[in-house]
């Protein structure tokens, strides 16, 4: 097989990674966030249940909780979660990032001063007028680095799909790999995510650069 219908090949799973990536984030940033408010809820119970639901899901590997939730439902409930695997592999990848998102955002809020909310609360504003007008934008823009060493991360963890045989940009170029016996697929691929990463880099360092605005 030469390197160019090798390439074209795996191209054909770019999407389906590219699907990963973006559904992940689309429903793992908002939960991240309902997860870290309900961390910090002031009644004992649903703070330590969501301490727990963050504990289990950072302390597994994500290849297992893929596992978990493309097989489990079948060996618990004889069915299964869809007949697409795109949907739970998005779903344990959303859950997974969301608990790390949730510290993220935990950590964030928890370092604007106390004084600000005090100010709020004089000025007028309510909780909700406060946290969405004056400690959210703080927040998102003290985070922002972090959020995208996650993002960074996410791209590469993409390839774990592979665990579930989702047919994503990897494990085609691993059953390339096998079929030939050549190392040449996983050049590619590294070469596909680099430049995925890349282009991550670059849209969130300009973010960064537009909310830092005090320079």
């Amino acid at each position: 097989m030469s390197l160019l219908t090798m390439i074209l090949k795996m191209s054909e799973g770019l999407g389906k990674t590219c699907a990963i990536f973006f559904l992940t984030l689309l429903f793992s940033l908002p939960l991240g966030m309902v997860v870290a408010l309900l961390r910090m809820s002031r009644s004992k119970i649903i703070s330590s249940i969501m301490r727990f639901f963050i504990t289990v899901l950072r302390g597994t590997p994500l290849m297992l909780q893929l596992l978990a939730v493309t097989y489990g439902p079948y060996y618990l409930f004889g069915t299964t979660v869809a007949r697409n695997k795109l949907i739970p592999v998005v779903i344990a990848f959303a859950i997974n990032y969301a608990a790390y998102f949730a510290e993220i955002y935990r950590g964030g809020i928890e370092s604007i001063p106390v004084g600000q909310y005090e100010a709020a609360e004089v000025l007028g504003y309510s909780r909700f007028q406060t946290f969405m007008r004056i400690i959210l934008p703080q927040v998102i823009k003290r985070i922002l680095p972090s959020v995208t060493n996650e993002v960074v991360t996410l791209v590469k963890d993409t390839s774990m799909a592979f665990t579930v045989s989702y047919q994503e940009m990897f494990t085609i170029g691993k059953q390339i790999a096998n079929s030939q016996t050549s190392f040449m697929p996983f050049v590619v691929a590294g070469v596909f995510y680099y430049f995925f990463n890349a282009i991550v880099d670059y849209v969130m360092g300009r973010i960064e650069k537009r909310l830092d605005y005090y320079r």
